[in-house]
């Protein structure tokens, strides 16, 4: 396994970047995963899992003390012809086969949600245009519970975008018929004072592709674990990641992917930049390849840019393998500030220097911004960045 790298920033000097080894982290968690809350002890942050986050701010989504208030969140769902959308009571067969909840408030999501929304793409169904899903806070805090399903050979591509102003607890479930090809964009886009924390567990089927595209820039406290298992060889998942983490903000993904079959694939990159006092940034990579998964190829990859002093980036990669019968496997985490020869580089050609920074900054999040293939969200990603790098380069 990778040793954690703990990268405090205070000062623009490189040399002056502090690099301090962390213990490092095992890729399944201390507790069994269950459906119920009870299972899971009230967390205290020293747990492996926990010690990065700040539980004051989680506005007792751990501890319980967290109750359904307000109006919560709207869900909007916008699908094609030929898509069935369902609301759903907790008895729906469907709900939790993609994945069982790790955590203590991913178990309490499940055991508080009343009503679920279920979308179903039905098999060899092609969708031209994407499922919309539009999840709106009204203040107040609210449990969630989101299913995704698609039948053997359809392809479509799912948008949720979180808008507005709540606590919210949710899991999110994944599940791809054999063949199928399915690509979700979740965009985090909360208010300055919401708090977000999902789980999001994807099931893939025999010769399935899964495209994740995960952005995340608002909200106070937002804390995401996407997992991935396979339900047959031939797989694939692809995980991207894209986060922009401002003054006091704490952003965390804590990925897991579960090689528990033969002859799939995995591939992860997730690139983030940090500006502000107290910005603070997780990224945990757990890989995890068991013994009877031959013929497995994986790699994952986190790169943080630092744009100002004061921002703080926890990035941990985790690579377990117990079968040497792979195709290959790896893992990379780097965090640094802007590459002065590129400035220098940009500068020497007439280009003024807050012009050049913003070039660099595109230049990093563009490989990722393309590959979402939905025309208006990546223009609104786009804008963004660029308000984004307007406080700041």
């Amino acid at each position: 396994m990778a040793e954690a790298q703990n990268i405090p920033v205070g000062s623009t000097t490189a040399g002056q970047i502090a690099v301090a080894a962390e213990s490092t982290v095992a890729t399944r968690m201390s507790a069994p995963p269950s459906f119920d809350v009870a299972d899971f002890p009230v967390p205290h942050g020293r747990e492996e899992e926990w010690r990065f986050t700040p539980l004051e701010r989680l506005r007792g989504l751990h501890d319980g003390t967290a109750t359904a208030t307000g109006e919560g969140v709207k869900v909007d769902v916008q699908a094609p012809e030929g898509v069935a959308v369902e609301t759903v009571g907790r008895d729906d067969a469907r709900l939790g086969r993609a994945g069982t909840p790790v955590d203590r408030i991913a178990a309490q999501a499940y055991s508080a949600f009343e009503k679920a929304s279920v979308v179903t793409v039905p098999k060899e169904t092609v969708l031209t245009e994407p499922v919309r899903i539009a999840v709106h806070g009204q203040g107040g805090t609210a449990y969630g519970h989101q299913v995704i399903e698609l039948g053997a050979f359809a392809e479509a591509v799912v948008v949720i975008d979180h808008t507005g102003d709540a606590v919210l607890a949710a899991n999110v479930d994944y599940l791809l018929g054999d063949g199928a090809k399915l690509t979700v964009v979740s965009v985090q886009d909360w208010d300055d004072k919401s708090v977000h924390v999902a789980q999001h567990n994807a099931r893939i089927g025999r010769d399935a592709s899964f495209k994740s595209v995960v952005v995340t820039f608002g909200g106070d406290l937002v804390r995401l674990h996407p997992r991935v298992t396979y339900a047959g060889p031939g797989g694939e998942a692809e995980l991207l990641g894209l986060y922009f983490t401002d003054s006091a903000q704490h952003q965390e993904h804590r990925l897991f992917v579960d090689h528990n079959t033969p002859h799939c694939k995995s591939n992860v990159v997730y690139k983030g930049a940090l500006q502000g006092d107290d910005a603070h940034a997780v990224w945990i990579g757990d890989v995890l390849i068991e013994a009877r998964a031959e013929g497995t190829d994986t790699y994952e990859m986190n790169r943080n840019l630092v744009l100002t002093d004061g921002a703080r980036v926890d990035s941990v990669p985790n690579l377990e393998i117990e079968t040497g019968e792979i195709v290959g496997a790896g893992h990379a985490s780097a965090t640094g500030r802007f590459d002065d020869e590129q400035l220098f580089y940009l500068m020497a050609r007439g280009i003024p220097e807050q012009d050049a920074r913003r070039l660099v900054v595109r230049g990093f999040f563009a490989e990722l911004v393309q590959q979402i293939g939905v025309e208006d969200i990546e223009a609104r990603l786009i804008e963004k960045i660029e308000a984004e790098l307007e406080a700041t380069v």
